[in-house]
């Protein structure tokens, strides 16, 4: 796992109280899968929903905001405890100050991680804004911290395990599986 090699950045990871991801490029490859009648499928990686649980276990809730509307991703929030779910967002920045305007969370105690051009301005508004590394080149320019992992493939297990190693919980957080 990539760590964060910047003082002042890794200070500021430290401080995260709120992890938000984007679905589609981070949660999933960004893939669009539809079946003959139109439906749509989602594929999630289960090392990311792990990542979650691990946030929770440590008291660090999370959200989801998401351009897109899938009862695919409804099924996965409820799994996975989720906290805060915004679909058919893309306005991205918006939706996350209203998830920070109706909790104790701050721009300055609150992670995001998103892949594209509808996540930049919630990237860059945040104390921890990531992406991955098949994001758009923008995007990775002006993200704090890019993951090894893309997208769909552990980015967002890889992006929770670093916030939980700047918290200084990682240890803590594996000692449950020893």
């Amino acid at each position: 796992m990539r760590t964060i090699d910047n003082i002042e950045l890794a200070k500021r990871a430290a401080n995260i109280t709120l992890a938000v991801f984007d679905v589609d490029g981070i949660l999933t490859d960004g893939s669009l899968h539809f079946l003959a009648d139109g439906s749509e499928v989602k594929m999630f990686n289960t090392l990311d929903g792990l990542g979650f649980k691990m946030l929770h276990d440590a008291g660090i809730e999370t959200a989801i905001i998401t351009g897109r509307k899938s009862p695919q991703v409804e099924m996965r929030v409820k799994a996975l405890g989720i906290t805060y779910l915004h679909q058919g967002r893309d306005d991205k920045l918006t939706a996350l100050r209203e998830i920070l305007d109706k909790t104790a969370h701050s721009e300055e105690t609150t992670a995001y991680i998103g892949d594209d051009l509808p996540d930049l301005s919630a990237i860059t508004a945040v104390a921890f804004g990531a992406t991955v590394p098949n994001g758009h080149p923008l995007v990775k320019e002006e993200a704090s911290w890019v993951t090894e992992r893309t997208g769909g493939y552990g980015a967002a297990r890889e992006f929770c395990e670093t916030i939980l190693q700047a918290k200084g919980l990682l240890e803590q957080a594996y000692q449950r599986f020893r």
